[in-house]
């Protein structure tokens, strides 16, 4: 996959969002895991495929507390969501699933979807009447099968926006 550099990013940065070791990103992109990283510039991230490859895409809107499935434009599935309560706010922006994890339990419940930001994502809950409201640390909450048939459709590297 190829990713736009923010600023301030730096492959340290790059590699902790994107679970991969800063060696193997620097490799991929025959630079050293010092080289100042400048906005605008192409980042190969290892081990995932080009966004526009895949033919879904999720859109989320904190507003509606909605998370939409699309297939090559056009909307399949949404699901109602849980979102980040006022003092730890669901981050808006472009983002991809860069790993999964089933069955993590806990408060995570059935399933996990790593975020292209570390410590976000999109998981399941052992609190399905949280669904509908803001009360999550940042992450998007799903009913557990909501997430396990969502999990089923999008591959890794899946695009989500994530708007007001």
């Amino acid at each position: 996959m190829i990713y736009k550099v923010k600023a301030g990013e730096t492959v340290l940065s790059l590699s902790k969002d994107f679970r991969v070791s800063p060696e193997k990103l620097a490799d991929a992109n025959r630079i050293s895991i010092q080289t100042p990283l400048t906005p605008g510039m192409n980042i190969v991230i290892p081990g995932l495929p080009e966004p526009d490859s895949i033919p879904y895409r999720i859109a989320v809107s904190i507003n509606k507390k909605k998370l939409g499935l699309y297939r090559n434009g056009l909307l399949i599935r949404q699901y109602p969501i849980a979102t980040g309560r006022m003092l730890y706010a669901t981050p808006k922006g472009d983002f991809v699933i860069v790993n999964r994890q089933p069955n993590p339990g806990g408060p995570y419940g059935s399933m996990w979807l790593s975020l292209s930001k570390a410590g976000y994502g999109i998981h399941g809950t052992n609190t399905p009447s949280s669904i509908g409201q803001s009360v999550s640390k940042g992450c998007i909450r799903m009913y557990n099968k909501d997430v396990l048939e969502l999990a089923g459709y999008v591959p890794n590297g899946t695009k989500v926006t994530i708007t007001i």
